[in-house]
């Protein structure tokens, strides 16, 4: 029995031609689902950090200056806190139903916002969640050219 053994291929070293291995032509996907998800919960930690709250285009000092509308919207705030949507001075109250009759009613109109340097920054602020509030979301930053 134990010449059989050793014959047979356990034991002897030899094998037969049906203990072949049968090739596998499969395709393991487990490291490329690994690989998948590693992505994915970068891309989850990576979105948030690449969107904006509040919609505000702010041109550095060196930039060339963004081409202006033929009939560019002013909302200033002056150093006394009233606010102005071109030339006339409204009240706080009053500001969404002049800028509606400013733009025609158009939320999608890139609405430039001004303030003198005495104005804090909590009230420029509250002046531009106003503006948010009220659907105008393209809110762009007046500044003076020079940096100083």
């Amino acid at each position: 029995m134990a010449a059989k053994l050793g014959s047979s291929g356990a034991l002897g070293g030899r094998r037969r031609a049906d203990d072949d291995l049968v090739e596998a032509h499969e395709i393991n996907v487990t490291p490329f689902i690994d690989v998948m998800l590693v992505l994915l919960i970068i891309f989850m930690v990576a979105a948030p950090l690449a969107t904006v709250d509040l919609g505000v285009d702010l041109p550095a000092s060196t930039a060339e200056p963004q081409p202006r509308p033929d009939k560019p919207v002013f909302v200033t705030v002056k150093p006394d806190l009233s606010v102005a949507v071109g030339e006339d001075v409204i009240a706080r109250d009053a500001l969404i139903s002049a800028l509606d009759g400013a733009t025609q009613g158009r939320k999608d109109e890139r609405i430039f916002l001004r303030a003198d340097k005495a104005v804090s920054y909590g009230e420029l602020m509250e002046v531009m969640n106003l503006l948010r509030n009220a659907g105008y979301l393209k809110i762009a930053l007046v500044g003076l050219d020079g940096g100083s």
